[in-house]
């Protein structure tokens, strides 16, 4: 499962005061452009002034090969579409696996997690989760070898042509 969520870009300690500050009478310093400057009622500040948003970094914690392994920086904007694109790489494997163990993929999906930050009250992407179903042909299980022959005691003779 992937530990996701979003943050900004962009951000510069040495921008002048007209640009990185934001509209609302000199308070903090815009810290996620592009972002709302409007301060939501209860909330500590505003999503362009949001430490926490900035802060938030995405990293995988399942043991395959996949990226996001160490936390990295997405911005809020490309966050869904990146988490989507990582839970992929997951479906990916399941079917790359199934294929070389002589398995075959039953169900594959992914689903995309969701919260409220709550310095400012954006709601972000906060991870996904892929689920695989594989099942494997194991023709050396004596359940798989007593499950075939009762399998062939009920086929046979199920297609003889008597008229002919």
């Amino acid at each position: 499962m992937s530990i996701i969520g979003a943050i900004g870009s962009g951000y510069s300690p040495y921008r002048s005061a007209a640009v990185g500050t934001s509209a609302v009478a000199g308070t903090k310093p815009i810290l996620n452009p592009n972002a709302s400057t409007a301060k939501a009622p209860g909330r500590v500040s505003s999503p362009a002034e949001c430490e926490t948003c900035k802060n938030r970094k995405y990293q995988d914690g399942s043991d395959e090969m996949v990226s996001f392994k160490s936390a990295q920086h997405i911005s809020p904007q490309s966050a869904p579409a990146r988490v989507r694109g990582h839970e992929a790489e997951h479906v990916s494997n399941a079917y790359k696996d199934a294929a070389m163990n002589n398995g075959k993929v039953l169900q594959a999906s992914v689903s995309l997690k969701t919260a409220v930050c709550p310095e400012c009250g954006r709601t972000y992407v906060c991870g996904g989760e892929t689920t695989t179903k594989i099942k494997y042909e194991n023709e050396n299980n004596p359940y798989e070898k007593e499950r075939k022959a009762m399998h062939r005691q009920g086929l046979v003779g199920a297609n003889i042509d008597l008229m002919g």
